[in-house]
């Protein structure tokens, strides 16, 4: 594709358009209605009055960057209770990931590729914590100070002679007007063998014990696991307790759905009258 299409390409994109094609370079994948929920927030999260209104003006956004070439969407569509369009998957496409690093002055070219189910489950699931976080920091429930993907997220440190990477799947910072919450974060689907678990965990406890993380910033941020069931959360909880060499204390395990009582721990917001509100306080991912 010549610099001149790339170029032209920029003539038809919105400001929100451009920000699509950021979202779909820094989550690599985003469903339909994950866009929908970023962009086009329905209420009580957003102006849209409904969320299928919402979705038909978010299809309708990509389908017209699809034929711009700008956005691609997956063969595979996911399993759920959603119907239609809103199970569509998509990633950036050529002209879109052209424009982008041309924007910022970048040579390199990243490749994007039909993806793996189980890649595209874990993107997806990391994903999906992520919009949970922006769609209530959108509504005003709190602030995110900072969000980071992968590989923005990773931390290497030394230990000895040797540099070691540790790489959480999400970083954030979230606030209210008086408190902070640090927090790496690791989304398991359950597939994962136990071993491997404990051995991410003492990874996590080598950085904590290295203290550079510490020394940059002051503390080191909490170490969320988001499980899909109970049951997973005791099964890792139990290993842990089990392995002799970890501390406990250094990990928090809890499911998806309780995500939101861990990496932003604040009471809603309310009005003059104690309902909640929907205005936004800043919060952005």
């Amino acid at each position: 594709m010549s610099s001149k299409h790339t170029r032209d390409l920029g003539f038809h994109l919105t400001d929100r358009d451009i920000r699509v094609l950021e979202d779909l370079e820094r989550f690599r994948l985003l469903t339909t209605r994950q866009i929908q929920r970023l962009h086009l927030p329905a209420k009580p999260y957003g102006d849209h009055a409904t969320v299928s209104a919402a979705t038909r003006g978010t299809t309708r956004i990509l389908t017209r960057l699809e034929r711009l070439k700008a956005v691609a969407r997956l063969e595979r569509r996911i399993g759920g209770q959603e119907h239609g369009s809103a199970l569509t998957i998509w990633q950036l496409g050529y002209s879109g990931e052209r424009y982008l690093r041309q924007r910022r002055g970048e040579t390199a070219r990243a490749q994007y590729l039909e993806p793996g189910r189980q890649f595209a489950s874990h993107m997806l699931a990391i994903a999906e914590v992520a919009v949970m976080l922006g769609e209530h920091a959108g509504a005003g429930w709190f602030e995110i100070l900072d969000l980071a993907t992968e590989p923005a997220c990773w931390r290497t440190f030394t230990v000895g002679s040797s540099a070691i990477t540790l790489k959480p799947d999400l970083f954030v910072i979230t606030a209210d007007h008086t408190t902070e919450t640090h927090s790496f974060i690791e989304v398991d689907l359950g597939t994962e063998h136990l071993p491997a678990v404990l051995r991410k965990c003492r990874t996590y406890q080598r950085c904590y014990r290295a203290g550079e993380e510490q020394a940059r910033h002051g503390l080191f941020p909490a170490v969320v696991w988001l499980v899909p069931t109970t049951a997973r959360a005791r099964a890792i909880q139990d290993a842990i307790k089990a392995a002799r060499d970890l501390d406990a204390d250094l990990f928090w395990i809890t499911t998806t759905d309780q995500a939101l009582d861990h990496l932003a721990p604040y009471a809603p917001p309310t009005n003059s009258v104690g309902d909640i509100t929907t205005n936004p306080k800043g919060g952005n991912l």
